[in-house]
């Protein structure tokens, strides 16, 4: 399976759409298997950039996707923060 890049919230309902059809996964079915309305799913899918991180690990987990950070080999720009601050 291809790996895809996401730099924007934008592009996040097309991705998470397409992983929930490759699966095979109705949005009904997905909907039930994550405890909320197939309405709800929706919204979700439309949205995914406002949606929580705990809600959005628990759709990938249901998709059998799993969330990969890397660091890009692109220099930080001044106003962007260095890393983590632990």
């Amino acid at each position: 399976m291809a790996d895809f890049t996401v730099r924007t919230a934008e592009q996040l309902p097309a991705i998470l759409k397409g992983f929930r059809k490759q699966s095979g996964l109705t949005q009904a079915e997905t909907a039930m298997r994550l405890g909320v309305s197939q309405q709800a799913l929706s919204n979700l899918e439309r949205h995914a950039g406002k949606v929580s991180a705990e809600r959005l690990l628990e759709l990938l987990s249901i998709l059998g996707v799993e969330l990969v950070l890397r660091k890009t080999s692109e220099s930080p720009s001044p106003t962007t923060s260095v890393g983590p601050s632990w």
